[in-house]
C-alpha cells in the first residue's frame, strides 16, 4: 500500500494541544509542515487554513496556567506532509 494513502487529509483547523476540540491524533503520528504567506514556520501551535491565520507562541511568555502565549498572524497558510 502506497504512504500517501495511508495518511489522513489534513484538516482545514489543527492544533497541537490535546485538549483542543481541533486536535486530530491520527494527524501528529506523521511529520506535517506548515507555510504562512510562503515561508515554512516551525513553530506554529495552532493553524486554520479557510480563514488565513496561524497561532504562534510569543517568546517564552506564558499565562498563569503555565501555557504559552499566542499570537495569531493572518495571512495564505498552507499545510503538508513532509
Amino acid at each position: 500500500m502506497n504512504e500517501e494513502t495511508q495518511r489522513p487529509p489534513l484538516p482545514d483547523r489543527l492544533c497541537v494541544d490535546p485538549r483542543s476540540p481541533h486536535h486530530v491524533a491520527a494527524v501528529f503520528e506523521h511529520e506535517i509542515g506548515i507555510r504562512l504567506n510562503g515561508n515554512e514556520r516551525h513553530d506554529v501551535e495552532e493553524y486554520c487554513i479557510s480563514e488565513g491565520w496561524v497561532k504562534v507562541p510569543a517568546g517564552k511568555t506564558v499565562d498563569r496556567r503555565g501555557q504559552p502565549l499566542l499570537l495569531k498572524l493572518k495571512g495564505k497558510v498552507e499545510a503538508f506532509y513532509r
